[in-house]
């Protein structure tokens, strides 16, 4: 049984009874009535009333309802100089790069000559052979074409149309009127073909009989060639067009925006703008482009490959700038072919007689053909890639450069041994191959000397550049005059180890050979000592970062992997866009260029093989001998291990058990009666220099001197020497170190 519910009466609301709505008609008419003038203060009903800030609030303090709160226009610009430096940005220079910049018409001038002459070459190979069959073969058409083309206008042929077209109507009245005017037309054409025909007719006569041969044959060429001109099918052109070896095509806005869209760096309501036009920039396109507001360079350097894809180009070709001025402001260069794959050419070092070492030298070229310049004043160097990829010889180019200064001290270690410097044993103060001991000499010991004596070297330089007077180092710095001063002995020095890894991983010297050239890489460069280390396994185990992180320079060409190219520019560098491991393997002697200067980028490097590396260093040689500046292992100069194996032990032999202080000339002397043969050449030296040798000798093991004063006929005389507990401090450490091992 279904219950039906009940509801109550609704409740009458309170004062019902008076009128709260009217019932109007519908449509409603417009009213035209103008609204009333709205008071001051008072806001149109529908519209937001403005929040005045809070009186109470300090911040709001001045502010009241309607103050604009824009700057006024009148302080824009600030001043006339920011308005001219604007106006100076904006203005585009009045002639291109190539035509102001020597070495870009240079390269215009030479590309026109081969560009041209290659043109020519093609078109004159083919005229023989090609040309000439086809203008015979084409000629009789022509001939066939032209008089059926003089006969079709001397017999008005183009409005026999119009007169078919006017019988057909029935137009009587339409048709005799184009007769008469074809009749008109037919005579004075007529008159006009028989004159020209007999003038041509007797030109040709007169150069039959008057002209001489070559002018005949010239005029019957002429004709011919005209003629098959005229008789060539439409489709197949009597002369070839040189082949284009690369592909290019002309670049567009329409492009750039597809690529931004392709890309992702667009929305539907922010595309990109313009600020200057597109146009060619050498062998490419330079564009610029406003990315929509957010978006800045990282993400188009993040969007690289998409861009490259948007283009229909590869990635080698679209190189990305940074704009400083805006940080959505990117300025694009695509290269019409990949730039990278071209060879940069031979060193111009082959045609140097010297370098000057204290001046940027040709190192190779941007990817715009742009010369690159390199220096190794005050910074070191890491070079890092796969094999095969022209790590070697990149890091050999610059070593050549210092080759041909004849006033920088050269020390070169190749870890594998390669033949790809043996050459520089010419001009080397130290050098040696390998890892492997072979006929009583170790390279890996020799390294170790060397690294010691360099380290002791560098020490001194702090030293003496310290003490030098004011009008020869102004600044206690070393410069150009100071290090090809043979007296002072502190020229500039190149430390080049190849192939590192393989001296760090020696299971006995491996870890003293870290310290030194961490050492070395961190502090000697301030004194003009610059270290180059190259390796193809940048990672912690075969060259920590320890070692890495010490070199201001980096240069990596192509590796496995955008981890490795981070290890070896740094961190961060991929994040710049610095990913040397999308660098292909066709591009031998590329790499990626940081901290050599303010600029990061591609650097093609110049190519020296074998027989032009022995050219240089042959001249090198010379150069150095010829300025008394062959000294070490080039020179025949051996060092005598025993020296330093030993001098610790023969200066605490030669020191007197009651003496606690020994100046250093007095040892020096003394060591000279002990071992002649070894410690002679010492004492035949001026005080000065002899303290200094001993000084030298003993700085690797942490013997330091000092100055001593001892009273001599009654004055006190102070000169530099050692101290007793130093020298058995020393003598401990080595012991204990020798006892470890």
């Amino acid at each position: 049984m279904t219950e039906n519910p009940v509801f109550p009466p609704p409740v009458e609301p309170e004062a019902a009874d008076e009128r709260t709505a009217d019932v109007l008609p519908f449509p409603l008419k417009k009213d035209t009535t103008p609204p009333a003038a709205l008071g001051e203060g008072e806001a149109k009903p529908g519209e937001w009333e403005a929040e005045l800030p809070d009186t109470d609030d300090p911040e709001a303090e001045g502010l009241a309802e309607g103050t604009p709160v824009d700057p006024p226009r009148e302080v824009y610009p600030p001043s006339v100089a920011e308005w001219m430096e604007a106006k100076d940005k904006a203005r585009l220079p009045v002639l291109p790069d190539w035509v102001k910049l020597p070495d870009q018409r240079t390269a215009v001038r030479k590309w026109a000559v081969r560009h041209y002459s290659a043109v020519v070459g093609y078109h004159a190979v083919r005229l023989p052979c090609i040309y000439t069959p086809k203008i015979l073969w084409y000629s009789p058409r022509g001939a066939w074409r032209w008089s059926t083309a003089i006969g079709r206008w001397v017999f008005d042929a183009e409005g026999k149309s119009l007169r078919l077209a006017s019988v057909a109507n029935e137009d009587a009245a339409e048709y005799l009127k184009l007769s008469r005017q074809r009749n008109d037309r037919v005579r004075l054409r007529g008159i006009v073909a028989a004159i020209a025909s007999l003038v041509g007719l007797a030109a040709a006569m007169t150069l039959y009989v008057m002209a001489p041969s070559w002018l005949l044959l010239l005029a019957m060429a002429a004709l011919t060639t005209t003629l098959g001109a005229v008789g060539a099918p439409a489709d197949r052109p009597l002369i070839d067009l040189a082949k284009v070896t690369f592909r290019k095509r002309k670049l567009s806005s329409d492009i750039v925006i597809r690529a931004h869209e392709a890309a992702k760096l667009t929305t539907k309501d922010q595309t990109i703008a313009f600020p200057r036009p597109i146009g060619r920039d050498g062998d490419g396109w330079r564009v610029v482009v406003d990315l929509p507001y957010g978006k800045t360079f990282e993400d188009a350097l993040n969007a690289h490959g998409r861009l490259a894809s948007g283009m229909d180009i590869a990635p080698t070709q679209l190189f990305m700038d940074k704009d400083e001025t805006s940080g959505r402001r990117v300025s694009y260069w695509i290269a019409d072919r990949d730039p990278l794959a071209v060879p940069s050419g031979k060193s111009p070092l082959l045609g140097a007689t010297r370098v000057d070492f204290w001046k940027p030298f040709p190192w190779g070229v941007d990817e715009r053909g742009n010369p690159v310049m390199a220096t190794m004043l005050w910074l070191s160097l890491l070079v890092g890639a796969v094999p095969r990829q022209g790590k070697t010889f990149s890091a050999r180019t610059i070593a050549l450069a210092a080759a041909l200064d004849p006033f920088v001290r050269l020390y070169v270690f190749d870890g594998k041994a390669s033949p790809d410097w043996r050459k520089f044993a010419l001009v080397a103060h130290r050098i040696a191959f390998g890892i492997v001991p072979k006929n009583g000499f170790d390279p890996v010991v020799h390294l170790l000397t060397s690294l010691r004596e360099l380290k002791a070297d560098v020490e001194d330089r702090y030293h003496r550049l310290s003490e030098l007077p004011l009008h020869i180092c102004p600044e206690g710095k070393l410069t150009p005059e100071i290090s090809r001063d043979p007296k002072l002995n502190m020229p500039l020095t190149l430390f080049v180890i190849d192939e590192v890894q393989e001296y760090l991983q020696h299971p006995e010297h491996g870890k003293e050979i870290l310290s030194l050239l961490v050492y070395l890489a961190r502090v000697a460069p301030a004194v003009g000592v610059s270290v180059m280390t190259s390796t193809q396994k940048p990672d912690d185990k075969a060259c920590p970062s320890e070692l890495r992180d010490q070199h201001q320079a980096r240069f990596a060409l192509r590796v496995g992997a955008y981890q490795v190219s981070d290890t070896i520019l740094g961190a961060g560098s991929y994040s710049e866009g610095l990913d040397a491991s999308k660098l292909l393997k066709s591009h031998k002697g590329v790499g990626l260029l940081k901290g050599m200067s303010d600029d990061s980028g591609i650097v093609r490097t110049y190519l020296a093989d074998g027989r032009d590396a022995e050219r240089i260093l042959t001249r090198a040689a010379a150069l150095r001998e010829a300025e008394g500046m062959l000294s070490g292992d080039a020179a025949g100069e051996v060092p005598a291990p025993e020296v330093s194996a030993t001098i610790l032990d023969d200066v605490a032999q030669v020191l007197g058990k009651s003496e606690a202080k020994l100046w250093s000339e007095t040892i020096v002397d003394r060591l000279a009666d002990l071992r002649p043969e070894t410690y002679g050449p010492w004492a035949e030296l001026e005080p000065k220099p002899k303290a200094e040798a001993l000084t030298a000798a003993l700085k690797p093991f942490g013997v330091a001197t000092e100055q001593i004063g001892r009273r001599v006929d009654g004055k006190t005389v102070n000169k530099r020497g050692i101290k007793r507990d130093d020298l058995a401090a020393a003598i401990t450490q080595r012991n204990e170190k020798r006892d470890a091992g």
